[in-house]
């Protein structure tokens, strides 16, 4: 089943800014009779769905209610739901709401990935410095071992009376 971005169960997702004029499947084109058309559904049935929270359209300044390309296909979806497989309406919603959240949290492990291999790289990039950094006339310290440890003696002077 495939989930919105938008608030709720079928909210428009913040912060996306995009050419108010280009069409995709979020656009709010189709008015509830086409939506109902399209879906297979009697309008009522979609002002139930959207009473419920199952499929909740963008309204006009007139609170009209504004289906996209992707409301239909949620819409058609439910309805798989509830008379293929049987599930309530509650069933549904909880459905859709898991799979909104697996969605988003699939979204964030892709987000923490992508962080996580950039910290990598730059660790790799910084280690690289640091040891293009050594001086190359220094001959490495090598810890001794106590067994081949080398002692020197010195005696002491003799005393001239």
């Amino acid at each position: 089943m495939e989930t919105h971005g938008r608030g709720g169960l079928g909210g428009r997702g913040p912060g996306r800014s995009r050419n108010p004029y280009e069409l995709t499947d979020e656009s709010p084109v189709y008015v509830i009779s086409v939506a109902a058309q399209l879906s297979g559904l009697h309008p009522q049935t979609l002002r139930q769905y959207d009473r419920l929270g199952l499929v909740s359209p963008d309204r006009t300044p007139g609170r009209g209610r504004r289906y996209s390309a992707r409301d239909i296909e949620l819409l058609r979806q439910v309805q798989q739901l509830s008379q293929d497989e049987g599930i309530n309406l509650a069933g549904i919603k909880r459905i859709i709401e898991l799979e909104n959240q697996v969605t988003a949290l699939q979204s964030r492990v892709a987000e923490l990935q992508s962080a996580v291999e950039g910290a990598a790289a730059a660790m790799q990039q910084r280690e690289a410095q640091v040891h293009a950094s050594y001086r190359r006339d220094l001959v490495p310290y090598q810890d001794v071992h106590q067994g081949s440890a080398l002692v020197v003696w010195r005696p002491k002077p003799k005393r001239r009376d």
